[in-house]
């Protein structure tokens, strides 16, 4: 995908959204077999001679492993840190996950080397920005869009934040490694791009109402990505290797959306916000954890069915009776009420979305995560204000606040 890097690059260079657009550090990105191979070619090549593997137990006997025996063939001195997991069984991006990666990482490491999934890669990128040490991206499993972003999603006293950190120097993807992966994370990476949906939708939605950044190329990076997994989820759910490849590619494709725009806006809105609520939840009530993309799907089904039912005749109403107190967001409404209109009319239907997470074996509802009546009810109130973006979701939430009207 180097060659894809390049292009990106050029595109940003002419694109006149009129924000700034981040260089893609990343030199390399492989996906095939016998990676680990090449992988150590590259460490060596960059005069690498100290390295750290950042690991949980499943993930180190998955690639961990034969990984650190290859890269010690090449001469590459490695040490480990094998995150434990919490009392749940879980591993976690907490505190006590950042430091103990920090106090297992030598002094003299010059890489760290993340394998695994979403957790690893933000506890991995965690520990690269605060030692000023590059980091290379190994996933496990096609799971989760984070593996080239920049950003980080940590618990820190018991709260879900994400922060802006680095991105890897080289991503090295074996797709018979991913393929072995449990078919859970394949149908949760499948859920996290389905999320564009109502992401994307949330995203013009910010811009168009608040003045929100956006950028269309950035967009269509994401869109792109999206409708190739949907065009081929049979090809996924078959967990064949062209299927894997297809989702991992759509993965890392989103991942470089997001860093070429610097934050998450294109694959994170009201339906992640959800997400990041009901994992609070679980976290304060001290149960198991549940993937990132198996929450995220359920929450785009269900976001996708508050918005057509209830958030396309909320605007429709607000609009008639001029009931949003603030006048400029009222007057920007008014201004672009039909594209609204249409970026949400466009989002596929509840059923529509259930069968594609249903051909992958994902969740498709709220209860089949342990989710009950009053956490989705608590969220669809609350989980607006998690994160500082203007969604549908916020509007529906205060619009109601700020009417009488509409209260009605």
């Amino acid at each position: 995908m180097e060659n894809y890097i390049a292009e990106l690059m050029t595109l940003a260079q002419t694109c006149d959204c009129g924000n700034h657009h981040h260089p893609i550090p990343i030199e390399r990105i492989k996906i095939g077999n016998s990676d680990y191979k090449e992988l150590a070619a590259y460490v060596e090549c960059k005069g690498f001679k100290h390295a750290v593997i950042i690991a949980d137990e499943n993930t180190y006997q998955a690639a961990g492993k034969s990984l650190s025996e290859i890269l010690k063939e090449t001469g590459i001195n490695i040490s480990l840190s094998i995150i434990k997991p919490d009392e749940n069984n879980d591993v976690v991006a907490d505190e006590q996950s950042l430091v103990q990666a920090l106090l297992d990482i030598p002094l003299d490491t010059e890489i760290i080397i993340a394998v695994g999934a979403g957790t690893l890669h933000d506890i991995a990128r965690f520990c690269s920005t605060k030692m000023k040490l590059p980091f290379i991206s190994v996933p496990t499993a096609p799971s989760v869009d984070g593996f080239t972003s920049m950003g980080a999603p940590l618990i820190v006293k018991g709260v879900k934040t994400t922060f802006q950190m680095s991105a890897p120097i080289a991503v090295f993807a074996d797709l018979s490694v991913l393929k072995a992966s449990p078919r859970k994370m394949v149908a949760a990476g499948f859920g996290d791009m389905l999320a564009k949906f109502t992401s994307l939708a949330d995203w013009k939605f910010g811009h168009l109402v608040m003045g929100e950044p956006y950028c269309p190329l950035v967009a269509a990076i994401t869109r792109e990505a999206l409708d190739s997994c949907v065009e081929k989820v049979n090809l996924i759910a078959a967990a064949d290797e062209e299927g894997i490849q297809i989702l991992i590619e759509s993965l890392i494709k989103s991942g470089l959306a997001m860093l070429i725009f610097g934050q998450s806006h294109p694959a994170s809105g009201g339906e992640h916000h959800l997400s990041h609520y009901w994992e609070m939840d679980f976290l304060k009530r001290k149960r198991s954890a549940v993937l990132h993309g198996a929450k995220v799907g359920v929450s785009t089904v269900l976001l996708a069915e508050v918005y057509k039912e209830q958030f396309l005749p909320l605007l429709s109403e607000s609009i008639r009776l001029g009931s949003i107190q603030d006048s400029l967001i009222n007057e920007d409404l008014q201004d672009n009420i039909k594209e609204i209109m249409k970026v949400y009319q466009e989002i596929p239907a509840p059923e529509h979305l259930k069968n594609l997470l249903t051909a992958t074996g994902g969740e498709i509802m709220p209860e089949q995560l342990g989710i009950d009546e009053q956490l989705v009810a608590a969220s669809l109130s609350g989980a607006h204000t998690l994160r500082n973006r203007y969604t549908a979701l916020k509007f529906m939430n205060v619009a109601v606040e700020s009417s009488p009207l509409l209260r009605r």
